[in-house]
């Protein structure tokens, strides 16, 4: 078996290609566009660049055939933001045939090449971008996935751990199934907070949408740096680019921000499940026919939503805001003929959203997902994220508050 390195057109079509042998036949997975794979690796389009580096590899049975696949890659404001103290990069994009010194061979390189950048440690499989998208390891619930959420093989698991990757932290997937009611008292109590005068309820709207990216990024970054002690502020172009790429399959309705005055204080993003017009698309390239049946499908065969994130500013939490938000935001996937939505994903580490997914009647935990940490050093204790010094943070000041 030999390692090949990523580095002209031949080998970046052969990346692409290896997921799509392997799965072939499999009806669970979503070949997604080649475009939005690539990039990711392209430093024009992905501003991870400016502070990092990628590098990709194939591994080759010696015949032309490929056997796997892999990807590695660090961004040094990210990788230094690390709770366990040491930098850490990442490995992604994995693919491998059921063989543990196949994968070995793939972990060895991308280790190897992370050292080299003075990495000394690695999550995966994650996402060289932002977490809501190409960010985990399936291990329970294989079934159709939601836009952006992975899917793989079962044997991954094995492969991953017995190499010595250790869960940093597990990852839920709620299923909402929008042929039922909400229950009662929640649906009450947040159509009386969207009542109040001084409140606001909006919808994205593509023709405005640098007001209300910049009020998305204002919110995000706000709610998370509060909440995620590993959380590294999120920019205005980042957040652009993903709304303009998807403009094509965007449905306003689906993405709701609330205001307090002009203040913006909360939102839910929630996108049509890409994943069921994909599966209508040939082998992932955007050609012409492609595009065509992109644009046909887009609004006749998506009935599934998928939440990619939702979030209200630290003062504004027991006010109730979140209701409304995801209250409207059901309204207009119902509205839109969908009956279902997916909420994903969910720390194991975030007790509050998890406990209110688990009260609602029509959610069900479906799906786990792992983000894996490995130390280069293995006589390192492990550690893992638990978010602990952000709660207690929180917790403090709310002390000096009261």
């Amino acid at each position: 078996m030999n390692i090949i390195e990523v580095k002209d057109k031949r080998t970046k079509r052969q990346f692409l290609e290896v997921p799509k042998r392997m799965y072939k036949g499999d009806s669970n997975w979503t070949c997604l566009l080649d475009v939005e794979i690539e990039s990711i690796f392209d430093p024009k389009h992905n501003s991870l660049f400016n502070q990092g580096e990628a590098c990709r590899w194939l591994l080759s049975d010696g015949n032309g055939v490929n056997l796997g696949r892999i990807a590695a890659f660090y961004n040094l404001k990210k990788a230094n933001h690390s709770s366990n103290g040491q930098p850490t990069g990442g490995i992604g994009f994995f693919e491998c045939i059921n063989s543990q010194e196949a994968a070995n061979k793939l972990f060895d390189v991308a280790k190897a090449w992370l050292v080299s950048k003075g990495m000394e440690a690695m999550d995966g499989p994650i996402n060289f971008g932002e977490n809501y998208v190409h960010w985990g390891l399936l291990v329970e619930g294989y079934m159709h996935q939601g836009y952006g959420m992975p899917y793989n093989f079962p044997y991954y698991k094995s492969l991953f751990e017995n190499y010595g990757f250790q869960t940093y932290f597990e990852q839920y997937s709620y299923h909402v199934d929008l042929t039922k009611p909400l229950p009662a008292k929640q649906e009450s109590f947040a159509r009386f907070v969207m009542r109040k005068p001084n409140f606001r309820w909006e919808h994205f709207q593509m023709k405005h949408h640098q007001k209300y990216i910049q009020d998305l990024v204002t919110i995000f970054n706000t709610v998370w740096s509060d909440f995620h002690e590993d959380y590294t502020p999120i920019t205005y172009p980042e957040f652009e680019r993903v709304f303009l790429d998807a403009k094509m399959l965007l449905n306003e309705e689906l993405i709701v921000f609330a205001y307090d005055g002009d203040r913006p204080i909360g939102m839910i993003i929630c996108f049509p499940d890409f994943n069921q017009v994909f599966k209508k698309l040939k082998n992932g390239r955007l050609n012409l026919l492609n595009k065509i049946k992109l644009l046909y499908y887009r609004k006749r065969s998506v009935t599934r939503a998928r939440q990619l994130a939702s979030g209200v500013i630290p003062e504004y939490q027991k006010a109730g805001i979140i209701g409304p938000l995801f209250l409207k935001m059901i309204d207009a996937c119902r509205k839109q003929g969908y009956t279902e939505l997916e909420t994903s994903w969910v720390g194991d580490y975030n007790d509050t959203v998890n406990k209110m997914y688990e009260l609602m009647d029509n959610a069900t935990k479906t799906k786990t997902h792992i983000t894996y940490r490995y130390l280069f050093d293995r006589e390192k204790p492990f550690k893992r994220f638990t978010n602990e010094a952000s709660k207690k943070v929180r917790q403090q000041e709310i002390k000096t508050k009261e």
